[in-house]
């Protein structure tokens, strides 16, 4: 039965244009700018939006939330990408001018949860304490702010995507060449990342695509992209700022030439120091070493070695081979030119441009082995990427991760780890997850001291250190020993004041006037509560609990849950469309299987751009195979593809990730790329078919897009079910997705 809906001056299909090639090269187009975009619009308001740098997946679901209502609203004769430019302009004046008033005015805070006592950990949020006497800004207001006004924007484009569906007979056909433009879109964003373009061109490539696309120009079109890429250079180029503003491939870095300070994404990061002068964390370990009567470490691994100073630590106390590896390409060129020590200068050291994880494992398969392994300072201030919750670092804190470091260590071997942790509880975690792996109780040192350590211990103002080893332990039992004869061990301000003595003494060495002695002792952890330790299928180091964080997660959910109603029934003509169940909760499904692809290849191979961009790719090109398979044999029945996807989605579901880690690279390489493409390829097969015959493709793309969004936020469930056990929800959707039927032929009369 055909549902036939009334003509109305708002409600108008464009005829089908009588070029259908030109319909083709602008579907490519769009589809193209579509992906760009939504990549440039994740980096540069993650970059630039305060604390929006652990919520970039909320700007992916407003991309996609854009595209949706977009696509539905094909049919209306209102042509909104001529909203593209001004809204952009709205949302960036917006962004900017928080950021002014964030760094002008201290008594503004941006509140993220609860961060003097939190569930979830967000590095950098603590500095402004929440307090009665400022003016507090929840960051659900501001993060939703932003998910409104990106959502507009992408409704202009989502809409000429629909349209264009809309012109083209073949449906296969014009899917085929959306895949092939957002494919295109991905590697050349890959290559400007590459590359470390700046969001000024990233915007000039979306605003020239967008203003094609809104002929004939208005005033407000020209004026507006005029302004719109004067406001993006001056951020892109850190005009008003102090120091120099660069993009590397995951971060706006901030480098300030005077102090040697580098932030990320508006965040304070790191500071390069001369090691002598102004660094007694990055010494301790080795004076620790050297004063306990052992030989200096002969071969060193840094995970995190970032701008260097860590490695200056370990050179200037004779460690005779270093790897440094970092996984930021940028930071480490700025240590190379600019650290005082120069550092990277010295023969001894091998830098390694590489995720730490994916390091260890190359590392154990090359046989390599260290005397010393360091975690320094290891603390991202971004998501891996926009589709799930981790962050870069995430699978460097499990008990996996641990097993890895231990598998690289020679017996005996030290395994240093240091940073503000926050909280007491996240020592204690660390704390029992390194004796569990290492069978040895760590030596717990925090900087200033304190004689114990508890849960509920606040630790934003302490700097700890785990020094734990691979089984007994010659060097960690020395350390251990000359702790408990004298009592303490001290540590100058400057480190070269302890070049020439021994610091193991109950009392402090004289005073000096260049500064004050640092206590140091071990402190006692209290584990007792402590059960709930990281995994790789749940590597949440910095989540309390397994649960989703009541605010900013649940409270931000429902933000974006009432914007994206209110958006939908204003723009979409939801009185008039029936929106397809089937192609709803295929995007759902669809969207977790890319998820778990996503995080399960940052595990096997690295939780780097690289890998990230790759994967995508490899996921677009499954879906053109499966594309052009439907176009050559032409199945009609769907049964069989979903009894082979769904049993694919169950081994899926058994296999856990880490499996894959225990063989050589090629076979780990292809059995991990059956578990995760396999699936994808089949979800292809059926979604191709579905919408083969759809007689409404742009209100069927539409229900996808929006199931994508359903299916991004059914991701926050794997902080209480881990990775994956969110197979099982991928698994619910697609069932749902065979139940429904098909959504009924829509027609429009004249039309």
């Amino acid at each position: 039965m055909e549902a036939v809906l009334p003509v109305t001056d708002d409600v108008v299909k464009p005829a089908v244009p009588a070029a259908p090639r030109r319909a083709r090269l602008e579907l490519f187009l769009i589809s193209f700018a579509i992906l760009f975009f939504e990549l440039a619009a994740i980096r540069w308001f993650g970059s630039t939006v305060i604390f929006l740098t652990f919520f970039t997946n909320l700007v992916l679901m407003a991309c996609f939330l854009g595209m949706s209502v977009g696509a539905f609203a094909a049919g209306r004769k209102i042509d909104f990408i001529r909203w593209v430019i001004p809204v952009g302009l709205i949302a960036v004046s917006l962004a900017m001018g928080i950021k002014f008033l964030y760094e002008l005015r201290p008594e503004v805070t941006i509140a993220v949860g609860d961060q003097a006592n939190p569930t979830n950990i967000y590095f950098g949020t603590e500095y402004r304490p929440k307090d009665p006497g400022q003016f507090i800004i929840p960051l659900e207001a501001v993060a939703g702010g932003f998910f409104l006004l990106i959502s507009l924007m992408f409704v202009g484009l989502g809409q000429v995507m629909g349209r264009l569906f809309d012109a083209i007979p073949s449906r296969v056909g014009a899917y085929t060449i959306n895949v092939f433009g957002s494919l295109v879109g991905i590697g050349a964003f890959g290559l400007c990342s590459w590359l470390w373009t700046s969001p000024h061109l990233w915007f000039a490539v979306g605003v020239a695509i967008v203003l094609y696309f809104a002929r004939p120009w208005s005033g407000v079109q020209v004026f507006g992209q005029l302004l719109l890429m004067v406001l993006i250079a001056l951020s892109a180029y850190g005009v008003g700022e102090e120091g120099v503003v660069q993009w590397s491939s995951y971060y706006k870095v901030q480098y300030k030439p005077q102090t040697g300070e580098i932030d990320t994404n508006n965040i304070a990061h790191q500071r390069m120091v001369p090691i002598a002068e102004g660094g007694p964390a990055y010494a301790l370990p080795h004076l620790l070493n050297r004063d306990a009567g052992n030989e200096p470490f002969q071969r060193a691994v840094i995970i995190g070695a970032g701008s260097g100073n860590d490695v200056q630590g370990a050179l200037s106390h004779g460690v005779g081979q270093i790897d440094a590896v970092e996984i930021d390409r940028l930071i480490n060129q700025i240590g190379k030119a600019d650290h005082p020590d120069r550092p990277f200068d010295d023969a001894r050291v091998k830098v390694w441009i590489d995720d730490g994880r994916s390091f260890l494992k190359k590392a154990e398969a090359q046989e390599k082995r260290y005397d010393l392994a360091i975690y320094a300072l290891v603390d991202s201030l971004v998501l891996h990427s926009g589709y799930s919750s981790l962050r870069l670092e995430s699978f460097l804190f499990t008990r996996e991760a641990f097993e890895d470091v231990k598998a690289v260590l020679e017996p005996g071997g030290v395994f240093a780890m240091y940073n503000y942790y926050r909280q007491g509880w996240v020592v204690g975690r660390l704390t029992k997850m390194a004796q569990d792996v290492f069978g040895v109780e760590p030596v717990v040192i925090s900087l200033p001291y304190q004689a114990s350590i508890t849960p509920e211990d606040n630790q934003a103002n302490h700097i700890t250190f785990l020094l734990v080893s691979n089984g007994p332990s010659e060097r960690l039992e020395a350390i251990r020993q000359r702790l408990a004869e004298s009592g303490n061990f001290w540590i100058h301000e400057s480190p070269k004041h302890n070049a020439s003595l021994n610091a193991y003494s109950a009392e402090p060495p004289p005073a000096t006037p260049a500064g004050q002695w640092q206590r140091i002792a071990p402190a006692q952890v209290d584990t007792a509560a402590i059960s709930l330790l990281p995994t790789d299928d749940w590597p949440f180091l910095y989540l309390r609990e397994r649960q989703i964080p009541f605010s900013p997660s649940v409270t931000g959910m429902i933000v974006i849950g009432a914007l994206s109603i209110v958006i939908l029934l204003t723009i979409a003509p939801v009185r008039r469309i029936r929106p397809s169940g089937r192609m709803f909760f295929l995007g759902a499904g669809f969207m977790l299987l890319e998820t778990k692809g996503v995080v399960h290849m940052a595990l096997l191979f690295g939780s780097t751009w690289v890998v990230n961009s790759v994967v995508f790719a490899a996921i677009l090109v499954m879906i053109l195979l499966a594309n052009l398979f439907v176009l050559a044999v032409k199945p009609k029945r769907l049964t069989g593809w979903y009894v082979a996807l769904l049993a694919a989605l169950v081994v899926n579901a058994l296999v856990p990730m880490n499996w894959f880690l225990g063989f050589d690279p090629l076979v780990r390489t292809l059995l991990s790329c059956g578990v995760v493409f396999v699936p994808i390829f089949f979800a292809a097969v059926i979604f191709a078919v579905s919408f083969r015959e759809s007689n409404q493709p742009d209100v069927d793309i539409g229900s996808n897009i929006a199931g994508v969004i359903v299916g991004g936020l059914s991701e926050y469930l794997s902080m209480v079910v881990g990775f994956q056990l969110l197979v099982a929800v991928a698994i619910v959707y697609y069932v749902l997705s065979a139940v429904f039927r098909r959504a009924p032929r829509i027609s429009v009369a004249g039309g």
